[in-house]
């Protein structure tokens, strides 16, 4: 153990949200109090932009009730919150090497709320904050720690086994697929439906979609991930064979999937803008291919985004994720008042509970500098020879990520949430 550190945290939430990112905030508040090194925990609004405003919010205060102990009641409507309660942003820092100025801005503000610890949860963009803050505090006289806490839908962090927030949208996505294949499948009538699923360099949520006919429901005829070129004549062939069986085919596609030549499918229909971390904007690839089938097959087509519920839908969010969301992010103070800085806690899965039915994980931290920037993509093994479905051993991996429905405190028939 390091020598005991003593002082103020903040915590941040950056990047899109999730079902979940708050349960992980909740974790953050729970373990900042009742760690004695923290006396006040402090909330970036907006994440580090907020910070550099100096607009915060005290969440010791806000979370403690009357008598002292900590308010179990609002963190549990904290934790079935959707979206960033303290609110967002997509900020690429500086390199620390070059631009000393900016993070001696940052230092100024730590100094001023003799801030020792920094959490911030959020994905691949988010962890290159952390690694950079870290990387200048090397040569900084001001002590501090900082730790990276994950998050994103897409499960697409490396160093850990899956991430807070991807079991909650893969339970929506999984339910709301078997709800469209039962509703296309009233009608006689020939027609395609195209589902389309976020997702830009991974397939995860893609591939959760066929979860449903693998548990013993119904579930989509194909799905198409971006980690497999995606061939139009390919397609075509495919809702072919389908509908020489049934009238109705209903396929899911990643946002993300491209051609041979590197080309978004929905790249036509897309504005061709990009966020400050270079990454486009996507959306427009059910409608891409919408119009090709229409004019290919000449039958019924139509096209769904799933589009922002995939990431807000706590009232279908998966008990499993909710309870390793707030876990992870009590793991992460408990990790660096003990001495752990320019990590990231991970999530790991123990091996010898690996199948479905006997799943439990265990927490770790891993180097930062390792995580930030990288995609951990579905493995080839994970995909058919076709590349058109996922393997039963993908579904395996994903099954117990889904598993409990959280209880919900609701008023007047619909749930509660809180606003910081």
């Amino acid at each position: 153990m390091d020598h005991m550190l003593h002082g103020c945290a903040v915590v941040g939430q950056s990047g899109g949200p999730t079902a979940a990112i708050n349960a992980t905030l909740a974790g953050v508040i729970r373990g900042a109090y009742n760690a004695e090194e923290i006396d006040t925990l402090y909330g970036m609004r907006n994440g580090i932009e907020g910070l550099l405003k100096e607009s915060l919010i005290d969440l010791t205060a806000r979370f403690t009730a009357e008598d002292g102990s900590l308010d179990t009641e609002s963190l549990e409507d904290l934790i079935h919150t959707p979206a960033a309660a303290l609110g967002s942003c997509r900020k690429k820092l500086p390199d620390p090497h070059t631009d000393t100025e900016f993070y001696e801005t940052l230092i100024a503000i730590f100094r001023k709320l003799n801030i020792r610890y920094f959490f911030y949860i959020g994905g691949n963009d988010s962890m290159d904050t952390v690694a950079k803050l870290t990387e200048y505090l090397k040569t900084s006289d001001y002590e501090m720690r900082a730790v990276g806490i994950p998050k994103t839908i897409d499960n697409d962090l490396a160093g850990t086994d899956h991430t807070p927030g991807f079991g909650s949208a893969a339970k929506y996505i999984a339910t709301t697929l078997q709800e469209i294949v039962r509703d296309c499948a009233v009608y006689t009538v020939p027609a395609v439906t195209i589902v389309e699923i976020m997702g830009r360099d991974a397939g995860w949520l893609t591939a959760s979609a066929a979860l449903p006919a693998y548990l013993g429901g119904y579930g989509p005829d194909y799905v198409y991930l971006p980690e497999v070129p995606f061939s139009m004549n390919g397609f075509f062939q495919d809702l072919r064979r389908a509908m020489t069986k049934k009238p109705n085919v209903v396929v899911a596609v990643s946002e993300g999937i491209r051609f041979s030549d590197g080309k978004y499918v929905g790249e036509g229909t897309q504005s061709g803008s990009a966020d400050v971390f270079g990454h486009k904007y996507l959306g427009g690839t059910g409608k891409a291919l919408e119009l090709a089938v229409k004019k290919e097959l000449g039958c019924k087509v139509r096209s769904v985004e799933l589009n922002l519920p995939q990431r807000c839908a706590a009232h279908c969010a998966s008990l499993c994720d909710l309870s390793e969301s707030a876990e992870a992010g009590q793991a992460g103070v408990e990790a660096t008042v003990i001495g752990a800085t320019g990590v990231m806690v991970s999530i790991l899965r123990a091996p010898e509970h690996g199948s479905s039915r006997s799943y439990s994980v265990y927490y770790e931290t891993s180097e930062i500098a390792g995580i930030a920037n990288k995609v951990r993509s579905v493995p080839p093994e994970f995909i058919n020879d076709k590349g058109n479905m996922v393997t039963d051993e993908c579904l395996a991996y994903i099954r117990p990520l889904i598993q409990g429905e959280p209880r919900i405190r609701c008023k007047n028939g619909i749930p509660v949430h809180i606003v910081l």
